[in-house]
């Protein structure tokens, strides 16, 4: 069933609380809370209602020395979340108290991070192309390390967990089986560095963001690409699916995000923006786009991030 969103008719909110540019985005599991992390060091939780207009409280998360570079949810509980940190740590939160529940010291600045789907594992890649894997229950303890020869960006699971997904910047996804991290396929993706990708929510897409300023479509179960999205200018820094699958929404240093339909490849809508993005997600449950870039107003980084999607401003 298509749903027809009226693009053009919708507006978006800005959200004001870091003091310095804001890294990433993300939605919890049943889309009522959406947390950010920052240069400033700190993640925030904001709640967001989805049709209301209700003052929006925020609850900062302080412990890292060093900015958020990404973070995720906990897919099976709303209220955990967890952070990669420029000073070598990851951290889980409860979203709640505020309160950092665990941590894990590692051995790089970590910039990625991913949820494995039944919530039971994290991976965590960092700026020396390692990557390793944490069980959520004993979070000390390394289930996985390893190396790469090669830059390693992005990284997914699929939706059953068996799958694991490693963007390359040769322009490859390297395919992984799970756990035991055996190499499945190589596929070659991109003329350049494959830097972002996103699972289809109905599990039967990825998508791959690259440098060549492409995003390309890809069949899961026959590892085929299907088509590619060509209208950003720039190399593609974030791409993300809304919870139907049916749109897909990706960015880069142009100054629009573009929304495309999945299945026919046009676009249905572009959202203007004053800056670089690094990060854009859609709302598991609504069409709300949460979007975060490199804004400055007089110089200095602005520290706020957008959500796109309300019947009004």
């Amino acid at each position: 069933m298509e749903e027809t969103i009226p693009f053009k008719s919708l507006h978006s909110r800005e959200y004001q609380g870091h003091k310095k540019k804001v890294h990433s985005v993300a939605w919890n599991s049943n889309g009522t809370k959406l947390a950010s992390g920052s240069v400033d060091q700190t993640a925030r939780i904001w709640n967001i209602e989805p049709h209301g207009h209700s003052k929006v409280k925020d609850l900062e998360l302080k412990g890292h020395t060093d900015s958020v570079d990404q973070l995720c949810w906990d897919p099976k509980h709303s209220d955990l979340v967890a952070t990669a940190s420029g000073d070598k740590s990851v951290r889980l939160w409860d979203a709640r108290s505020g309160k950092c529940t665990q941590q894990a010291e590692l051995s790089g600045e970590n910039i990625n991070i991913t949820y494995r789907p039944d919530g039971t594992h994290v991976a965590v890649g960092n700026r020396d192309d390692e990557l390793t894997i944490l069980d959520v229950r004993k979070f000390n303890k390394h289930v996985h390390k390893q190396k790469f020869n090669y830059e390693v960006n992005e990284i997914a699971w699929n939706m059953s967990g068996d799958l694991f997904f490693l963007t390359t910047g040769q322009g490859n996804v390297e395919v992984l089986s799970y756990p035991d991290l055996s190499e499945l396929d190589t596929l070659t993706a991109h003329t350049a560095g494959c830097y972002c990708i996103a699972i289809d929510p109905k599990g039967r897409y990825f998508a791959v963001g690259s440098a060549d300023s492409l995003v390309s479509l890809w069949d899961i179960s026959e590892m085929l690409c299907l088509r590619t999205f060509t209208k950003l200018e720039s190399p593609v820094r974030t791409i993300s699916f809304n919870h139907s699958g049916e749109y897909i929404a990706s960015a880069s240093e142009d100054f629009f995000i573009d929304i495309a339909n999945v299945e026919t490849g046009r676009t249905v809508h572009q959202i203007p923006c004053r800056a670089a993005m690094n990060s854009v997600e859609w709302n598991p449950k609504y069409n709300l786009l949460a979007y975060a870039g490199d804004d400055k107003k007089y110089h200095t980084d602005e520290g706020v991030f957008r959500i796109f999607g309300f019947d009004s401003s």
